[in-house]
């Protein structure tokens, strides 16, 4: 069990360290051809985790004909989940004029931090149902692999920390509150990991769908956010290289040590 809260923890432990960056940089704003890199650096990790981590042991608990189906339908479930976040939760993007959602009074930092704690959620999840399945003693998932997913979600998490406090600092924020803002993005992800552990036998008959759900909701995040601010304006081949390591280095994780 201690395994299992270290594993829990590791995430978050990933968007703390990225937070603290802005302790130690200089400039007020991330170099955009660096924010561009670590934008597809983390839509390549979240890209190679739903495939080997999440819909890979999906499709393999299914049989029959008509296997795909539970896989299917739980991935256009994630991917309706997260739009209706989208839809509802204010929230504002880093190079977005406007913010979306349902309009708010919110200050625009706390925009800024809600924009990335919504993708934190199905991460959340997707760790938190992964380790569910290596406790109950499923055979497309072990402990070993729960670990891999934390490790490379908390890869992901660590330039996203400091996308969200480098912008934070450069909006007039302290140091001090752009770090804890920051780090408070994370939080969810525990919490949501948590919260699926705790209903892990009431998962186990739909398991298929839980898994292929996370990766539905991690694509939509990547289509919908990442790349597209990865690709915005000049050096746009800067964020399809992020991409290119950030999937490689977590295909590598999944396959060679999960």
């Amino acid at each position: 069990m201690s395994s299992t809260i270290v594993g829990l923890l590791i995430p978050f432990l990933g968007t703390v360290l990225g937070a603290s960056l802005v302790f130690f940089m200089r400039k007020k704003e991330l170099n955009k051809k660096v924010q561009k890199l670590l934008l597809g650096f983390a839509a390549g990790v979240m890209m190679a985790a739903s495939i080997w981590s999440l819909l890979m042991p999906a499709l393999e608990m299914t049989e029959g004909r008509f296997a795909w189906v539970p896989v299917a339908i739980g991935f256009l479930i994630g991917i309706i989940f997260l739009l209706v976040l989208d839809t509802l939760i204010p929230h504002q993007h880093l190079e977005a004029e406007k913010s979306e959602g349902l309009e708010s009074n919110l200050k625009k930092s706390t925009k800024l931090v809600l924009a990335v704690t919504i993708h934190n959620i199905p991460e959340g999840m997707a760790t938190g149902v992964v380790f569910a399945g290596a406790l109950i003693g499923n055979t497309s998932m072990t402990l070993a692999g729960a670990i891999v997913l934390a490790i490379g979600m908390a890869i992901q998490n660590f330039p996203e920390g400091a996308i969200i406090s480098m912008p934070l600092k450069a909006e007039g924020i302290s140091k001090g509150k752009a770090f804890l803002y920051g780090a408070f993005s994370g939080i969810v992800e525990p919490i949501s990991a948590i919260f699926a552990i705790a209903f892990t036998h009431a998962v186990i008959p739909i398991l298929p769908y839980i898994l292929s759900f996370a990766a539905g909701a991690m694509i939509y995040v990547v289509v919908e956010e990442l790349v597209p601010e990865s690709q915005a304006g000049d050096h746009s081949n800067i964020g399809t290289i992020g991409v290119a390591l950030g999937f490689i280095i977590m295909m590598i994780l999944d396959v060679a040590l999960g």
